[in-house]
């Protein structure tokens, strides 16, 4: 059987998203699905190993990837983030689609700003790994920490309050010079993406997977120290375009108008109470639409509904909150404190 070109790329990118996932059977999954041999796919894994895309372990495989590691002396300098970005990061990135690089050039000049100008760093490590599916990219500081920063800045009570806030973005230790849409937007066009900071972690990722890419990449061990550490991660052939997830965000105006709240990964068990619905409403009034989405949650407390969606939603007539991923008792919970008139 004869394919073509394009059939056998195909062939060999579902069989490396197996590998790199860590699909033990990546070779029968492979074969069943595309109709093929056994023989075919290690042919095919052969090929793959010749033109260094992938790598043989003993008996295991994996991606082969090409790393980069570099320090910035951030002491008594001024550090601009993108020449740095030109100088240091871009041909690491060589090939890359166009819209791949204008993430990535929009992703890093936005975090290695935060870097020079908020978080009092002395230094900073930045670890580039690509391989043919993924490009991943560290950033390390050994500043204040992003989450202490906020929690002084804005006199929170805790660092889980900080990554609160974080999560809803239009958040800034220096309004004066910045818009606090960095990180916001970033986190929300890498595939991965996540702060490290203080033994806290914020991600719109499982946090489970987000601890197995920093236990995959030796050297993040020792630059998860003081400071902050940002992780991300691209598909190299991404479609993803970042106006279009501006636009997501933004009204006809272009005003960051709408934000979108992971209850999951805000209150990992289930929140049931005023004072968790109180700090999630926290300058909520900033916004016109907050998305609530409740995907793994499976059920909500009688007075973190009430709060919310009466007392809240009662004293604010011109924020409109919209949940969506809701299970059968989230949906029971929201419509039962809804008709209420009064408690």
């Amino acid at each position: 059987m004869s394919f073509t070109k394009e059939k056998r790329e195909t062939i060999k990118r579902y069989l490396l998203e197996k590998v790199s996932g860590g699909e033990v059977s990546f070779v029968k999954k492979t074969a069943d699905t595309f109709g093929i041999t056994a023989n075919t796919v290690y042919r095919y894994i052969r090929e793959l190993i010749a033109e260094d895309v992938l790598c043989k372990e003993g008996r295991n495989y994996r991606l082969a990837a090409v790393n980069s590691f570099f320090s910035l002396d951030l002491a008594g300098q001024k550090i601009h983030e993108d020449q740095v970005f030109s100088r240091d990061i871009s041909p690491l990135l060589a090939g890359l689609p166009e819209n791949v690089l204008h993430i990535w050039e929009y992703g890093f000049t936005e975090m290695m700003n935060n870097v020079t100008e908020h978080a009092y760093a002395k230094a900073a490590d930045i670890y580039v790994t690509r391989n043919y599916l993924h490009t991943s990219m560290v950033i390390a500081d050994d500043g204040v920490g992003i989450f202490n920063k906020i929690k002084d800045c804005y006199g929170l009570d805790s660092l889980d309050d900080a990554i609160l806030e974080l999560f809803k973005g239009k958040l800034t230790t220096d309004k004066e010079h910045h818009s606090g849409e960095g990180i916001f937007f970033t986190s929300r066009v890498m595939d991965m993406y996540a702060a490290v900071s203080s033994g806290k972690i914020f991600s719109h990722s499982e946090y489970a997977e987000v601890l197995k890419d920093i236990k995959e990449i030796p050297v993040l061990s020792e630059m998860s120290g003081t400071g902050t550490m940002i992780m991300m991660t691209l598909a190299n052939n991404s479609g993803k375009v970042l106006s279009e997830v501006f636009d997501q965000y933004a009204d006809v105006d272009g005003g960051f108008i709408r934000t979108r709240l992971p209850i999951k990964n805000i209150f990992p068990n289930a929140p049931v109470s005023r004072s968790q619905a109180k700090r999630l409403a926290n300058r909520m009034e900033e916004f016109k639409e907050i998305e609530l989405d409740f995907d793994g949650v499976k059920t909500i407390g009688q007075a973190f509904a009430h709060e919310l969606f009466v007392v809240y939603q009662r004293s604010h007539p011109d924020v409109q909150l919209i949940p969506y991923n809701t299970s059968l008792e989230v949906q029971k919970m929201i419509y039962h404190v809804s008709r209420q008139t009064d408690q």
